[in-house]
């Protein structure tokens, strides 16, 4: 009989002992979640965990991650690789509806081509024409890209006039921004009597090339194409560099390229008054595009 009452007694001991502790763990507040039980290799904290929940998010307007910046676009429309870089760029300007005019070695041996005009907008381009002994190109490219510059008919061109080249010199190092200078026509030929172009002061750099050169009424008169070599004159000479001696195709030779492969330029006399330097940069730049070249 003893031994009975102590084995009831040890049962009421033990069940006293587990109700006291259950009530000795605080619940949670009301309405909190319940706590999930922790996964292996999980850290149950408030922050990030090792199973990839996410941390802090990023800034208002930051792209997403899983949706990068998409890259330019190729020539049938599609995109390349992301981080796909240029092969060379150059400059052009549109002399017609969908068309845009440039140098033949600017777009040769280009696997694609994208056009990016004022605005920003990054267009596909396809070569439609091109002419090696002139160094000349015309390319098919969306109607919006934007208006067509006017070309000079009339008078004849002069040594001495000023004239304004604009375009992207130097890509990935100077401002992605279109860069004006002025000079003036020097020669009425170019390098070793060349009849098709000019000789002009206006400093350029590569990257102009393609781009207008333009008088002082924002007419073209030219295309700029390249510049001495100063550092192989200086070998020829004994160390003499030359200054700012760089070439244009003359307006004419664009005009019968352009029309020869049923392009019809917009043209007009130079007549009035003289703009300044920035009002022809003002309209020469909703007309004149970055061309990059993929090969």
């Amino acid at each position: 009989m003893q031994h009975l009452v102590l084995a009831c007694a040890l049962l009421i001991a033990a069940a006293v002992f587990a109700s006291a502790s259950a009530l000795a763990q605080k619940p949670p507040p009301l309405g909190a979640p319940d706590p999930a039980p922790a996964r292996p290799g999980t850290l149950q904290r408030g922050d990030a965990t090792e199973a990839g929940l996410p941390g802090k998010p990023p800034p208002l307007g930051a792209p997403d991650s899983a949706d990068p910046v998409r890259p330019e676009p190729r020539r049938d429309g599609s995109f390349p690789a992301i981080g796909e870089r240029p092969s060379s760029s150059g400059t052009g300007f549109v002399v017609a509806e969908g068309r845009v005019l440039t140098n033949n070695h600017v777009v040769a041996e280009c696997s694609r081509l994208v056009l990016r005009n004022a605005a920003g907008r990054r267009l596909p381009g396809r070569v439609s024409a091109t002419d090696r002994r002139r160094d000349l190109a015309v390319l098919t490219v969306p109607a919006e890209i934007g208006p067509a510059l006017t070309f000079r008919d009339a008078p004849l061109v002069r040594r001495g006039e000023g004239v304004v080249t604009y375009g992207f010199p130097l890509s990935g190092l100077l401002s992605s921004e279109p860069t004006l200078t002025t000079g003036n026509i020097n020669a009425l030929a170019g390098l070793r009597d060349n009849p098709t172009n000019f000789q002009i002061s206006a400093p350029v750099q590569p990257g102009n090339s393609g781009g207008p050169l333009l008088d002082s009424q924002a007419n073209v008169i030219g295309v700029i194409v390249s510049k001495l070599n100063a550092a192989r004159i200086a070998e020829l000479t004994g160390g003499d560099i030359p200054q700012n001696v760089n070439f244009a195709v003359k307006g004419a030779e664009a005009l019968a390229f352009l029309r020869a492969n049923g392009v019809q330029p917009r043209t007009a006399g130079s007549t009035g008054a003289d703009k300044r330097a920035f009002e022809i940069g003002d309209i020469a730049n909703p007309s004149t595009v970055a061309i990059q070249c993929f090969r």
